[in-house]
């Protein structure tokens, strides 16, 4: 399935024709399981060792109405089929109903054809390396899910040949898309090319750093004290870890017992007479090389708002700041980017609400964005207010989620519920976080837990579908908790490593429920369906006929 952009939407009607076979009327429950995804069964097999009995009926009940999608690579808009997909572009792709060039494609093309240092941002930030340092800040990983290292190699590259002097890397390790103790040779590839670029007469040095989970990139505004630990390393100068390199930063905060990558504190590198090597000043230029929105956008904020209240900032430089891309276009935030966003257009939501359909969309804070910015199209807010209710159920607080590894999920499924049996709305849309929030923290045993909580809250969802006589789909995206082939990876002793990152696994898919026409089941002429596949198929089961540009439905109806 190749990515092309979708055709342009000028002068296409937004009514939607009637469906010939499938009745319109049916209340259409919509769950999206995150980080559920089909490998073969081993005891490291979370959703395999789990309690999941509604889950498994689901595959075992009706072959026809059970299948698998991709959610990875060209499917969902990614550069090839090596690339793992993300809870973000997955859910584009759910909504969207078409495949766009997404964050690391967009990137890739940019860069490849120097366009990124023709453009607008780049030009704005260019305006600060005379007199100023240029600072990069972002995550430090070749995972492909939040940034990419070559990307890092490329952007280093092409700045110092357009002018840039002085180069400050400010690099947040990973250990969640990828093993845990990389951030070790991350560093060590990093301070390579440095080296290359000073013998080039570029000064350019890593100036801070700290762990993705505990410095800088929090998400959905969950605690703005991880965005000030790393306001106060990146811009400030100040942390409690000094060194005098950041290799010695990685291997000696390592060392700590029961330390990891995603949870470094933040460190400061300084010279030697103990003064930072790099903190951001007024007239410098800064660059956010992530290409995944969601876990920027409050440190773009703390950036680029003069009228800024989540913490004391201190100090706030006058600075030349762009994105790698936009992370979020409903608030212009940032307002310059080096890459432009896909411009997703005439999502399903869109067409829905154009066509009467009553929403309700749920999820608790982490994955609140899913079901309703990203689903529609990096969107915030209605498409018709008088139409759509979204609910977030707040997130713990500063609770790991291998703590508290059932999360919100029967929560989530008591709103949903609760909205179907009102009756009030056409389509009752959840995401159900457990299977990517627990499975990100490595914790086998908590995450089975979750995906047991999982199933429950499936089941609370599946039960208020039946007594209104509606429709269930059941999804998921973004596979976590393996390495890219699917199976455990053995260390140097032959024992398991816990794996944290997202995977090449496809997805299930289930439909069913006392309204679904019997004749209904999935069509066996899309082997390599993906996510994008399933909006033009919700489309269907509310009684429409999909657009004509989206990719193609995964029902057909039989005469039974």
């Amino acid at each position: 399935m190749a990515t092309r952009p979708p055709a342009a939407g000028e002068g296409r009607p937004w009514a939607l024709a009637a469906h010939p076979r499938l009745a319109k009327g049916k209340v259409v429950g919509v769950v999206v399981l995150d980080g559920w995804g089909e490998a073969p069964p081993d005891p490291f097999n979370c959703i395999h060792a789990a309690d999941t009995p509604t889950l498994d009926a689901l595959k075992k009940g009706a072959p026809e109405r059970w299948r698998l999608i991709k959610a990875h690579g060209t499917a969902v808009g990614l550069p090839t089929d090596d690339d793992m997909g993300n809870s973000e572009v997955g859910h584009n792709a759910l909504g969207a109903g078409q495949i766009y060039a997404q964050g690391a494609k967009l990137v890739d093309l940019a860069l490849a054809s120097g366009k990124i240092f023709q453009g607008e941002g780049f030009k704005y930030i260019q305006q600060s390396f005379d007199t100023g340092t240029l600072h990069l800040i972002g995550l430090l990983s070749d995972g492909g899910v939040h940034s990419r290292f070559d990307q890092l190699q490329l952007l280093l590259k092409g700045a110092s040949e357009h002018g840039a002097k002085r180069i400050r890397v400010h690099v947040l390790t990973d250990g969640r898309d990828v093993l845990d103790g990389s951030s070790v040779r991350f560093v060590e590839m990093l301070e390579d090319d440095l080296d290359r670029l000073r013998e080039k007469g570029v000064d350019a040095r890593i100036a801070s750093g700290g762990g993705r989970m505990y410095v800088t990139m929090d998400r959905y505004e969950n605690d703005w004290q991880v965005v000030k630990r790393g306001w106060d390393a990146h811009v400030l100068g100040e942390a409690p870890h000094k060194f005098r390199n950041a290799l010695e930063a990685v291997k000696k905060l390592r060392e700590v017992p029961k330390a990891n990558d995603q949870y470094l504190p933040p460190f400061v590198i300084v010279d030697e007479s103990g003064k930072p090597v790099g903190p951001i000043l007024d007239g410098d230029a800064v660059v956010t090389f992530n290409f995944r929105a969601d876990r920027m956008v409050m440190l773009a904020k703390a950036l680029e708002y003069e009228n800024f209240d989540k913490f004391d900032r201190v100090r706030f430089p006058k600075i030349r700041y762009a994105g790698m891309l936009q992370y979020d276009g409903e608030l212009k935030l940032p307002s310059h980017y080096l890459v432009a966003p896909p411009e997703i257009e005439r999502t399903s939501g869109e067409y829905l609400a154009h066509n009467g359909i009553r929403t309700y969309a749920c999820s608790e804070t982490v994955k609140f964005g899913h079901v309703t910015f990203f689903w529609n199209g990096n969107r915030s807010g209605y498409f018709n207010p008088n139409l759509e209710k979204y609910e977030e159920i707040p997130s713990d607080i500063g609770i790991p989620f291998n703590v508290q590894p059932k999360m919100k999920a029967l929560e989530i499924a008591e709103k949903a519920r609760d909205a179907i049996l009102s009756r009030k709305y056409d389509q009752v849309r959840v995401n159900i976080p457990n299977g990517d929030m627990v499975g990100h923290t490595g914790d086998i045993e908590a995450t089975i837990v979750g995906c047991k909580a999982a199933d429950e809250a499936v089941k609370i969802i599946l039960d208020a579908i039946e007594q209104v006589g509606g429709i269930f789909v059941v999804t998921a995206e973004d596979m976590a908790k393996r390495d890219k082939s699917g199976k455990p990876l053995l260390d140097k002793d032959g024992k398991v490593q816990t794996l944290t990152s997202h995977t090449l696994n496809p997805v299930p898919i289930a439909i069913g429920g006392p309204g679904l026409a019997p004749g209904v089941r999935f069509r066996t002429d899309l082997p390599n369906a993906g996510l994008a596949n399933v909006a033009a198929t919700v489309m269907n089961l509310h009684g429409f006929e999909a657009p004509g540009h989206y990719e193609p439905t995964l029902i057909e109806v039989l005469d039974k």
